[in-house]
């Protein structure tokens, strides 16, 4: 089955920027919650999601880490921000609107509701006390209404494969950027004394807390926390179980057009899982971790732009 390359466009960025607009909005409500208790590291406050999410200049994100109220503006509402949720959503539909015969009517509608509801006048005034959280909590359900609207609704084509590349390239994306911001902040030392205090906010942005506290033992955090966000496949945000995904679709979408772009993009995308997939996590240190992270982002970049080319007719 063939699709046309501006439809497998559309649909490939609909659900990439819906996982970024879900991704925003969990990082966002653990941070904002977790911006209450005053800990060890409340210092790194907001930091993290600023760094993963926008691409603010420091001065602007200096100034919004002390003030809560204009930070949760500027990532929800703010249309000036082309990362905030409202931008996010605003880009998501355009493309679902772009490939409607392609998508059902039911992921349609709530992409559309989603978008209505962010572009209310409300919105702004809703993100004052005491409604703040109640909103917040609001548009994550919301995001992930829409996951399961597309899980339940969307058939198991062509389409559905190149939209879950989208989604697992992004969140691939997401799991380094936060990861990386995380070790950053402690020079990437792996063994360092951070307790779980200082984790949480990590594994809480990556809805993997409970996970770790189930399958982790000791005080050796460092090294744990990047085992389960990085190679980890059975933790649905990590790394290496978003690749296996991207593989999974990238075989969907080019069995039967086995020409010698596609056989070079499989060789790129092989090499990429092959960096995480047999990365030891016990023989990393400061150097090589910060390495890792950097080559792994930029890998995925690269295979994302030379997938668009080939089958989104980029030039």
């Amino acid at each position: 089955m063939t699709m046309l390359s501006r439809i497998a466009d559309n649909l490939f960025w609909l659900h990439r920027y819906m996982e970024r607009a879900d991704g925003l909005i969990l990082t966002l409500r653990n941070t904002y919650i977790l911006s209450f208790d005053i800990d060890l590291y409340g210092s790194h406050g907001f930091r993290p999601l600023l760094q993963a999410f926008t691409s603010a200049s420091e001065e602007t994100k200096e100034q919004l880490e002390s003030d809560t109220n204009a930070l949760l503006k500027y990532m929800i509402c703010n249309s000036s921000n082309a990362n905030s949720m409202k931008s996010l959503v605003g880009k998501a539909r355009e493309n679902a609107r772009g490939s409607q015969d392609k998508i059902t009517k039911e992921l349609w509608e709530q992409v559309n509701a989603m978008y209505h509801y962010l572009m209310s006048s409300s919105i702004s005034s809703l993100l004052e006390e005491p409604d703040t959280l109640k909103t917040i909590d609001f548009l994550q359900q919301q995001s992930l209404l829409y996951n399961g609207v597309v899980d339940s609704t969307m058939p198991r084509g062509i389409g559905w494969s190149f939209m879950n590349i989208g989604k697992y390239i992004e969140r691939c994306l997401q799991t380094v950027n936060l990861t990386e911001n995380y070790f950053r902040q402690i020079e990437y030392n792996l063994d360092g004394p951070e307790d779980l205090l200082y984790w949480r906010r990590l594994l809480l942005s990556l809805s993997g807390y409970e996970l770790y506290l189930k399958t982790n033992r000791g005080t050796a955090h460092g090294r744990q926390v990047l085992a389960q966000t990085i190679v980890n496949k059975d933790f649905p945000r990590s790394v290496l179980y978003s690749l296996e995904r991207i593989g999974k679709y990238l075989n969907d979408v080019t069995e039967d057009n086995p020409n010698r772009d596609v056989v070079a993009l499989q060789r790129q995308f092989g090499r990429l899982k092959s960096l995480v997939e047999y990365t030891d996590v016990a023989f990393l240190n400061s150097n090589s971790l910060a390495e890792l992270l950097q080559a792994v982002r930029r890998q995925t970049w690269d295979f994302s732009a030379t997938l668009s080319k080939i089958f989104f007719s980029y030039t």
